[in-house]
């Protein structure tokens, strides 16, 4: 006879401790989140925090990796995904966003800590690298040159990160949408 545990009883303290660390990173940044608040959002006991993570350091960097090859999937997933260029553009750009949580992995880099740590920048440079990477092959499969599509990604990546501020600053959500608009016409996309 097989028997399944309830969710939050499988996963395990590490996990726990990771997801919780992603949550507050993403509510707060590194740099304000304390050991302590990681251990009462995970309900883990401080042993286990310091057997899986001897430091801060350490549990930020796996925290970020993490939030980063998650980000990066679902973008992978959207924008290397089957169908035309085109509509994986528009799939990418309409994709549901929470505009005043703003973006997971862009707002770490207004983040000292991070930014101070090479270990801790990494990830977000690769997240980003790789997302530029999958914007522009969409992009020159839409039939602009390598450079031209290379130019376009980082202006539809940095359009939508400052939609992502503009609506935090605004407190209004409509911001990013309005940001959005302007990333599909600098891809090339009519308005439907």
């Amino acid at each position: 006879m097989t028997t399944t545990a309830p969710a939050a009883d499988v996963l395990t303290a590490r996990e726990r401790l990771v997801r919780a660390a992603q949550e507050l990173y993403a509510e707060q940044g590194v740099d304000a989140t304390t050991p302590r608040q990681v251990l009462e959002r995970s309900g883990v006991g401080q042993g286990s925090l310091y057997h899986h993570f001897p430091s801060k350091t350490d549990l930020a960097r796996t925290a970020l990796v993490r939030t980063t090859e998650e980000s990066l999937d679902t973008a992978r997933g959207t924008l290397a995904g089957g169908g035309s260029s085109s509509g994986r553009l528009r799939a990418y750009l309409g994709a549901p966003r929470d505009a005043l949580a703003g973006c997971a992995v862009g707002r770490m880099t207004s983040d000292p800590v991070v930014m101070a740590d090479p270990t801790l920048r990494a990830p977000l440079e690769e997240y980003f690298t790789g997302l530029l990477d999958l914007v522009t092959l969409a992009l020159w499969e839409q039939g602009f040159s390598e450079s031209e599509a290379h130019d376009r990604a980082m202006s539809v990546v940095a359009t939508v990160q400052g939609g992502y501020v503009l609506a935090r600053a605004l407190g209004d959500d409509t911001a990013l949408e309005r940001a959005l608009r302007g990333a599909r016409t600098l891809c090339g996309l009519e308005e439907s």
